[in-house]
């Protein structure tokens, strides 16, 4: 069975659901509508789940009935259940159906710059055009390292957070367009590399390395996340699958929301660790295991919470083992 025609079949109950369950005041006859529709779909859901499983489906019908078995039983939601819900099963799950993309876009990524330096490192013609020979040595001995500590750490953080900010919006605001994700990370992976080689020339690619590695884990991963949750949308259009190509595009984009929302935390955090870590006393070896320790506890929110929100257990008959499914954009 295919869920998508599967859903495009039963898209009309589904959308009267949803709009019954979050209609202010119900009538009697609009109240035994959406008891009826309730168990329909539920069954429904039960269909899907053990012979055509698809994560964006079941998430679908699974707030829904969640929403609207709210409704008929009168059960407030917690705004702290929302909450938690939110950052245990929403912001991870919006990351883990991209996994595989950004795992592509940081190798290409990762590739450029690891280009760009290798080509500027061993062609002195070509790494003239960087600037004066004094120039880069002003900026690998002072300037570089100076970059981290001439700002109060607070005033830094913040700082690095909404330039960071910035570039990942454009990469997701850009999605549509299929280039414009491509063009601002490469011109970042450029940039990297070429910061790179200057250091390299005059003996200090370790300090590089050094004050890089700490925040960059993270960082350039959110980064990569917002070019490969562009490149999605792009994706949406170019192959909609089963839906038409507004429905596949508001599908991703309601995705892509979420992963947007979640990067404003990830870079939260990757700009506390450059604006305090990096310029902090501590040894490198410490610095370079809490970047780590940053990005192992990112892709393990992802990756655990992700693959739960997920998983399907076709054994369930009802909507009540995915009750802890947060109510989504709709």
């Amino acid at each position: 069975m295919d869920s998508l025609a599967y859903a495009k079949a039963h898209n009309d109950e589904w959308v009267r659901l949803e709009k019954l369950a979050k209609q202010r005041r119900l009538s009697g006859i609009e109240s035994d509508e959406l008891i009826q529709l309730y168990q329909r779909v539920a069954g429904e859901l039960a269909v899907i789940r053990t012979k055509a499983p698809d994560p964006d489906v079941v998430l679908r019908m699974s707030v829904a009935l969640s929403r609207a078995r709210s409704r008929i039983t009168a059960e407030p939601i917690s705004p702290w259940v929302a909450v938690v819900r939110f950052f245990t099963v929403i912001l991870p799950f919006s990351f883990y159906r991209i996994r595989r993309w950004i795992w592509a876009v940081t190798a290409a990524s990762m590739a450029v710059g690891a280009v760009v330096l290798a080509l500027y490192s061993f062609s002195p013609n070509l790494i003239d055009t960087l600037g004066s020979y004094s120039t880069q040595q002003a900026y690998a001995k002072q300037a570089f390292e100076a970059y981290y500590t001439e700002n109060a750490h607070s005033d830094f953080s913040m700082m690095v957070w909404s330039n960071n900010a910035w570039i990942a919006l454009q990469c997701v605001a850009g999605g549509f367009t299929g280039v414009y994700p491509i063009v601002v990370l490469a011109h970042n992976m450029v940039g990297l590399g070429q910061t790179g080689a200057i250091m390299a020339r005059f003996g200090d690619l370790g300090i590089f390395f050094q004050l890089i590695t700490p925040h960059g884990l993270l960082e350039l991963t959110a980064i990569f996340a917002a070019g490969a949750a562009g490149l999605r949308i792009f994706w949406a259009l170019v192959h909609p699958e089963a839906f038409p190509r507004v429905a596949s595009l508001g599908r991703e984009g309601r995705h892509t929301v979420m992963v947007a929302l979640g990067l404003v935390f990830v870079l939260f955090i990757s700009g506390l660790i450059e604006g305090f870590i990096t310029p902090s006393a501590l040894p490198w070896w410490a610095k370079i295991a809490i970047g780590t320790v940053a990005l192992a506890g990112f892709w393990a929110w992802v990756m655990i919470l992700g693959k739960r929100a997920a998983r399907l257990d076709g054994s369930e008959t009802d909507d009540s083992s995915v009750g802890w499914h947060i109510e989504y954009a709709q």
